[in-house]
């Protein structure tokens, strides 16, 4: 069972979000697409969810997409610090905390903890 499910797509970024996690000692699901990330939430309920914004494959239909105890969960999403009309867009869809990439990769391990947090 993971403790954060997140939608990443971008390689280089999974594997540094994955290494964060592993040396927390916090399960990790990474998923590369919107669809795969609602399966995965469907299947469990992680303590996080992580949403990168600029993944290819929607990542804002996902937000909307979540059912409802989902939206329950903690849910962090990132981007450009010059995209503030996704990130507008992201908050519209749900999301109550977007920041910008710098600050997530910055405060990656104290914000992935909170999964364990959430989930005692």
């Amino acid at each position: 069972m993971a403790d954060v499910v997140a939608l990443i797509d971008d390689l280089f970024f999974q594997v540094k979000v994955a290494e964060t996690a592993k040396h927390l000692g916090i399960g990790l699901r990474v998923c590369g697409t919107t669809e795969a990330l609602l399966s995965e939430i469907a299947k469990q309920s992680p303590g996080l969810i992580v949403v990168d914004l600029n993944a290819r494959s929607n990542p804002v239909t996902a937000i909307e997409g979540l059912p409802p105890a989902a939206r329950e969960i903690p849910l962090v999403a990132f981007l450009s610090h010059v995209q503030t009309d996704l990130a507008n867009r992201a908050r519209a869809a749900g999301c109550r905390e977007v920041m910008p990439r710098s600050v997530f990769t910055r405060d990656l391990a104290t914000i992935l903890a909170r999964a364990k947090s959430h989930s005692s």
